[in-house]
């Protein structure tokens, strides 16, 4: 609607003050002429907006003009008390500063829409973090966010899983992600995209070193290639099981990033068989977490790594019976 379009200009102009016509007109998805119509009517409208022409040029509000008018529909009024996380707030030190934005947000939303949106704050609840995760280390992100915030290299002494001693990296940070109720440092290291656990970060020193992002990468566009390698990992090995049914739920749930594919359930046999997927054989050992409850069918050799794996329990828990180890 060309109404929410007025606004939206507006409201652009007012946060950036001179904007490109073209860059206007990419954001809102019209021609570049549609914008230079729109300024016209701003402006028989009363609000003190011109355009300049030229290399430098743009769209502008004069000097001191501020409109307390937001714009906000009923759905997006709701939309803002809808809240990700409050988890990551707090470990961004933004938690005094949410509530005090959303209190001002209230008091600027039109009258018929705040009982909709306090309403709201109180009946959805939104947790990005997962059924027993077990406790989460302590994250320091001061450092981190200093970087991100001030355009500066980083040096950091960090951990890879599975190894002992930390190792020393120079990166240059696009930004940080919360992802299921754990942070990410989303960086490149020598050109190339690369994920940092911040859990996993020993030391981190902010360098003076202006940061040296890829011309026209933004964080969003490098955490969209880095969850694809993640996700989209090819596994080597295709593994058959069958899950006793009153465990189908809760294996499925736990071994959700191994599922090959949806299990083949008619709904009434006790036993259910499920496909997953592992790189290396090795890794199916954790199949023993479920006991009795889940038998690998195939291939052999990953059967006779999860029987080995089980045997070499059951001779512990035999040498503890017959005295200390």
């Amino acid at each position: 609607m060309k109404s929410d379009r007025l606004l939206s200009i507006l409201l652009l102009l007012q946060t950036r003050g001179r904007v490109p016509a073209r860059e206007l007109a990419g954001r809102l998805e019209v021609s570049v002429r549609t914008i230079y119509r729109d300024v016209e009517a701003l402006s028989a409208a009363g609000v003190p907006v011109y355009a300049e022409r030229g290399r430098h040029g743009g769209i502008e509000l004069l000097a001191g003009f501020r409109t307390d008018v937001t714009g906000l529909t009923a759905d997006e009024s709701r939309a803002l008390f809808i809240l990700a996380a409050q988890g990551a707030h707090a470990a961004l030190g933004l938690d005094t500063a949410l509530g005090s934005a959303l209190r001002k947000v209230m008091a600027a939303l039109p009258a018929p829409y705040r009982p909709a949106a306090e309403v709201t704050s109180r009946r959805i609840l939104v947790d990005a973090t997962r059924w027993k995760g077990g406790p989460q280390p302590a994250v320091d992100l001061d450092t981190l966010q200093d970087a991100v915030f001030t355009d500066r290299r980083l040096r950091l002494r960090y951990r890879h899983s599975g190894q002992q001693e930390a190792r020393t990296y120079t990166v240059d940070p696009y930004g940080l992600v919360s992802k299921a109720g754990v942070w990410y440092l989303v960086a490149d290291r020598r050109t190339k995209p690369q994920l940092f656990r911040a859990d996993r970060v020993r030391s981190a020193a902010v360098l003076d070193d202006r940061v040296k992002r890829r011309p026209g990468v933004e964080l969003a566009d490098v955490w969209e290639v880095l969850r694809r390698q993640v996700e989209e990992r090819p596994g080597g090995l295709d593994v058959t099981v069958r899950v006793r049914r009153d465990r189908l739920d809760m294996f499925l749930r736990l071994n959700a990033s191994q599922l090959a594919g949806l299990p083949d359930d008619d709904g009434a046999s006790e036993w259910v068989t499920v496909r997953l997927s592992y790189g290396v054989a090795r890794e199916a050992r954790q199949l023993l977490a479920f006991s009795d409850r889940v038998e690998v069918l195939s291939p052999p050799e990953v059967r006779e790594e999860v029987a080995a794996a089980a045997a070499r329990v059951t001779e512990l828990y035999q040498r503890v019976d017959d005295g200390p180890v």
